[in-house]
């Protein structure tokens, strides 16, 4: 029992440790080209103030700037290396698996990134130039009686915030995927998704509260799409189960056939 055991336990830090060189040498490759990447994050606030001349992000700290890149090289290094990852993740898992587990778990890993990467579009192209907007909203010109009120962000607070917005909305998306896998485990049932429908909605709005800026248009961004995507799950959640169902008679009906042969 012991000489299995530490096979997979060799096998396991062999995959580790190839995800994470995968990793660090993503990093690598992104750093020398993480200021664009920054500059890519910045335009839709560059945008928002109508591409007006004289405007910028400070830093405040010795080393703001260069934390922030290599904040930006490590997210984007786990973007660029996330493939690798999953495929070391399946060289680990995939062995155990039977045949039909196999197929199963496929569309999980092809659906999950293209939902992150809509959600994320969804967070950068639309969301953010709207909640900029009403954040600039707030900015007052100079005036002959009184101080001006300008914007100037820091750079490492900007990230932040936009990657924050990237992330919670790349990760939400993957709520179909979560409920399909919930319903083919047996842990949540058709029944149970149509009648819990409005405690859904109050999670949704809460979760888009917590995650997202204090304005109006982010958590809207945020609840619309979401719990469209749960009603979604719904109606793949009984796609599968009438596939289930058939796949089950037509076994019924090859078993039949085989004892009368």
């Amino acid at each position: 029992m012991q000489k299995p055991l530490l096979e997979h336990l060799i096998e396991l830090r062999l995959r580790l440790l190839y995800a994470f060189l995968g990793l660090g040498i993503g990093v690598i490759v992104c750093y020398p080209v993480s200021p664009y990447i920054f500059k890519f994050l910045t335009a839709p606030l560059w945008q928002a103030l109508g591409e007006e001349e004289g405007r910028r992000l400070i830093y405040t700290g010795l080393t703001e700037a260069f934390t922030t890149y290599l904040k930006i090289s490590l997210f984007s290094g786990f973007i660029l290396t996330f493939p690798f990852i999953i495929w070391q993740v399946w060289l680990f898992v995939g062995p155990g698996l039977y045949d039909h587990e196999k197929k199963a778990i496929w569309p999980f890993l092809v659906m999950s990134p293209l939902l992150f990467f809509l959600g994320a579009s969804l967070a950068y192209y639309v969301v953010c130039p709207w909640a900029w907007q009403f954040f600039l909203s707030f900015e007052m010109p100079p005036s002959p009686d009184g101080l001006s009120l300008q914007l100037e962000a820091r750079m490492s607070e900007y990230l932040s915030l936009i990657l924050k917005l990237i992330m919670a909305f790349g990760i939400c998306f993957q709520l179909p995927l979560i409920i399909l896998g919930l319903s083919k485990l047996g842990l949540i049932s058709l029944e149970s998704l149509k009648r819990k429908r409005k405690y859904a909605f109050l999670i949704i709005v809460i979760v888009a509260a917590i995650i997202t800026p204090p304005d109006i248009i982010s958590p809207l961004g945020l609840i619309i799409p979401l719990y469209a995507l749960y009603e979604i799950s719904i109606g793949l959640v009984i796609i599968s189960l009438k596939k289930k169902g058939s796949d089950c008679v037509r076994h019924q009906v090859d078993s039949r056939e085989s004892r009368s042969a």
